[in-house]
C-alpha cells in the first residue's frame, strides 16, 4: 500500500524543536529568492516559508521573490526594498544545490538590478548545500517511518531500498552533489542500498530508479524526493510512485513529502544570512563548468566572480559570463526535454550556454 500525504509530514515533524536563531549582527534587509513554479501550491509554499522565517525575526524585512515562472520577480523584490530606503541587501538563493540558477541566472538578475539602482550593494549568500542540518532532517523522518503506523508490516531496513530523487540539472557539479547527499544519508542507515535518480533534465529518471530498486528484490521502497517545496514536479513524483505501486502491489511503497517549513531549514538559513553580513561566504567553484570554460578560453579567474568574498556585485556578470540573460525556459514543466536522449545529454552537459 502506498503511503504519502500531508498528515505524514505533520506527524513526522511535530516533535521537531522550534528553531532557535542566533541574533543578526546587523538589521540589513534580506531578499529571499525562490526558483518559482507555475503551480499555485508551489508558489504559496515558498511564500509561506518566507513569511515563517520573517516571523522568527521582525528586526529587518525578509522579502520573497522568484527567479522565474511567477511573481514577484527579483527586480520587483529589489524595488520594494529600494522604495523603503534601503541601499544594502543580503541576498539568499533558496536552492538546494549550486547549479546554473545559483551560479549564473540569479547573479545576472542582481547585475540588472544594480544597473537600475547604481547606489545599491548586494551581499550574495550560499545555497543550502550539503549540511548536517538537512541530513538530520531526513534521518529523523526516516526513523519515524520505522514506527508501526507507517510500517505496519514491520519491514526491516535491510529489506528496504531508499530511492533518492533529485530535481535534475544541466550542471554536472550539482548532479554530483545529489549523489553525494544520497550516499551520505545512506551510510550507516541499515537500508539495503540507495538508488539515486532524477525527475527531469538528466538521467537516470525516476522510472529507471524504480527499475533499479526492484533488482534488489526489496519488500519496501521508500521514495525520498529531495525538494524544498511542493509543485508540479513533486506531484509528478507522487503520481509515478502511485503507478509503480499499482504495478507492483507486492512491494510496500512510501513516498515522503517535501521538506517544507522545517525548523532545521530556518536554522540553516540564519547561518547563511549571518555569513552574508560578516563577509564569510565561501563556495567551491573548482568543478564549475563556467569556471572551467573560462580557464580554457584564457580567463584568469574562472567564471567572473570570486565566491570567497561577500558578492558585492560591483561588476557586470553578463559581460563576465558572455551571456545575455534571456530567461524564457520553464524547468518546472517543460514541453520539450532537450536532454531526453542520454547520448546528446552527455555530449552537451559540459557546454556553457
Amino acid at each position: 500500500m502506498l503511503t504519502t500525504n500531508s498528515t505524514l509530514l505533520n506527524t513526522i515533524d511535530a516533535a521537531a524543536p522550534a528553531a532557535q536563531l542566533p541574533p543578526l549582527p546587523m538589521q540589513r534587509p534580506l531578499l529571499l529568492i525562490g526558483h518559482g513554479s507555475r503551480d499555485e501550491d508551489g508558489r504559496r509554499s515558498f511564500l509561506e516559508f518566507a513569511a515563517a522565517y520573517q516571523a522568527l525575526d521582525t528586526s529587518r524585512p525578509a522579502v520573497p521573490c522568484f527567479l522565474e515562472l511567477t511573481a514577484p520577480s527579483i527586480q520587483e523584490g529589489v524595488d520594494q526594498c529600494v522604495e523603503q530606503g534601503y541601499t544594502e541587501f543580503s541576498v539568499l538563493p533558496i536552492l538546494l544545490f549550486a547549479a546554473r540558477h545559483n551560479k549564473f541566472d540569479v547573479t545576472n538578475e542582481l547585475d540588472r538590478a544594480r544597473q537600475r539602482h547604481p547606489q545599491v550593494k548586494f551581499h550574495y549568500g550560499r545555497h543550502f548545500g550539503i549540511t548536517p542540518g538537512i541530513l538530520e532532517l531526513w534521518r529523523s523522518r526516516l526513523a519515524e517511518l520505522d514506527q508501526p503506523q507507517w510500517n505496519p508490516q514491520g519491514i526491516e531496513r535491510k529489506d528496504t531500498v531508499l530511492l533518492f530523487v533529485g530535481r535534475g540539472a544541466s550542471d554536472p557539479d550539482a548532479n554530483g552533489d545529489v549523489y553525494k547527499m544520497a550516499r551520505i544519508l545512506w551510510e550507516g542507515s541499515g537500508y539495503s542500498t540507495v538508488e539515486t535518480c532524477f525527475i527531469g533534465i538528466t538521467h537516470p529518471r525516476l522510472e529507471e530508479g524504480f527499475r533499479r530498486a526492484r533488482l534488489y528484490e526489496p519488500k519496501r521502497i521508500i521514495v525520498l524526493p529531495y525538494f524544498l517545496f511542493t509543485g508540479l514536479l513533486m506531484k509528478k513524483i507522487f503520481d509515478i510512485t502511485t503507478q509503480q505501486q499499482d504495478l507492483h502491489p507486492d512491494i510496500s511503497m512510501t513516498c515522503l513529502p517535501e521538506m517544507g517549513l522545517h525548523p532545521q531549514l530556518f536554522s540553516i538559513l540564519r547561518e547563511r544570512e549571518i555569513e552574508t553580513q560578516l563577509g564569510q561566504v565561501q563556495m567551491n567553484c573548482e568543478m564549475c563548468k563556467f569556471r572551467l570554460a573560462a580557464v580554457a578560453n584564457g580567463g584568469s579567474h574562472g567564471h567572473g566572480h570570486d565566491h570567497g568574498h561577500g558578492h558585492d556585485h560591483g561588476h557586470n556578470h553578463e559581460q563576465a559570463h558572455g551571456h545575455e540573460h534571456g530567461h524564457g525556459h520553464g524547468h518546472d514543466h517543460p514541453t520539450v526535454d532537450p536532454y531526453a536522449e542520454p547520448a546528446q545529454y552527455h555530449e552537451r552537459i559540459w557546454q556553457v550556454p
